[in-house]
């Protein structure tokens, strides 16, 4: 069930096409990468999702109705520049964010009391804005984000500034807001974290959506036909005795054990292969080699722009 239906919106600046009829569901209780390169045109679907912009054509629907303006208290919106306002005080500010999302102050205050104190930042309770590192900023604009609880997050490069450390504090975070029902929006560059978090992605560039799908199985579709088998055994033997139907990519031998990588150059079943390991020796594990969202993500992005 899709929480966000996107039907062909097109969106334009002068003599430039932001958007060009993108078309797209965002599944509901999920998190959604949102990927693509710089100008691929994610944040001005962001920005349209947000109301911040209007399409110029096309249509977007939440639970099956049209977008409305009181949809923004829906939403949580961690936007990628900072949006703090660097005089004040930090409890202060937060506690003035959350009014605009409709909380009582008294209500946000106890919240946001919490919430410091999981993410160890009490201390910065009274401290201003400008006294912050970029990565704390982040820190607080995230609990900003999040506090009423919305339905739908949105969350714009929700890791820069970070170390590894808080890195995977927020990762966890994000999951557990996940894990209580939110639907959540990733736009990033870190594909690791696609990897990581993202049950399913839409690809964009030059303005429209190149691909669409689940993680798994989009990895699934841009894999070679190979498999690493790992054995001990008689590794000379095996590769002189393997016919024109597998060729080996790479081997790799750590003691007794040996790694090796083939491909099936024909249209041969994988469990023939397994058997002709299995002559050869005592077979360890084996698995099928797929692509990282990273080497789907330029390939992608390589092949729709040399089209254009």
């Amino acid at each position: 069930m899709s929480i966000i239906q996107a039907e062909h919106i097109s969106k334009y600046f002068t003599d430039t096409v932001a958007l060009d009829d993108v078309s797209l569901e965002i599944p509901e209780g999920k998190i959604f990468g949102l990927l693509g390169p710089n100008g691929a045109g994610k944040t001005t679907f962001i920005r349209i999702l947000n109301q911040i912009l209007s399409p110029d054509s096309g249509t977007i629907r939440i639970r099956e109705k049209s977008l409305h303006e009181d949809d923004i208290y829906r939403i949580g919106y961690l936007p990628e520049e900072r949006g703090l306002y660097k005089k004040m005080r930090v409890g202060e500010q937060a506690v003035y964010f959350a009014s605009l999302k409709g909380m009582h102050p008294s209500v946000a205050k106890k919240e946001l009391k919490i919430w410091f104190e999981r993410m160890n930042i009490s201390d910065w309770w009274d401290k201003r804005v400008e006294e912050l590192s970029k990565g704390m900023q982040q820190k607080i604009q995230f609990i900003i984000t999040v506090l009423h609880e919305p339905e739908i997050l949105i969350l714009d490069e929700p890791f820069t500034g970070f170390d590894p450390i808080n890195t995977e504090m927020i990762k966890q975070e994000i999951l557990n807001l996940q894990q209580k029902g939110a639907s959540i929006i990733l736009s990033t560059h870190n594909m690791n974290s696609v990897e990581e978090l993202c049950d399913s992605i839409a690809l964009f560039n030059h303005g429209k959506k190149v691909l669409e799908g689940a993680v798994h199985d989009i990895k699934q579709s841009f894999s070679a036909n190979q498999f690493v088998f790992s054995f001990e055994g008689y590794f000379d033997k095996l590769s002189a005795s393997l016919s024109s139907s597998y060729k080996i990519v790479s081997h790799t031998q750590i003691g007794k054990q040996t790694d090796v990588c083939v491909e099936l150059t024909e249209d041969v079943a994988s469990n023939s292969i397994l058997s002709h390991f299995a002559q050869m020796g005592t077979i360890i594990g084996y698995k099928k080699v797929l692509p990282s969202m990273h080497d789907v993500f330029l390939q992608t992005v390589s092949q729709n722009s040399s089209q254009n």
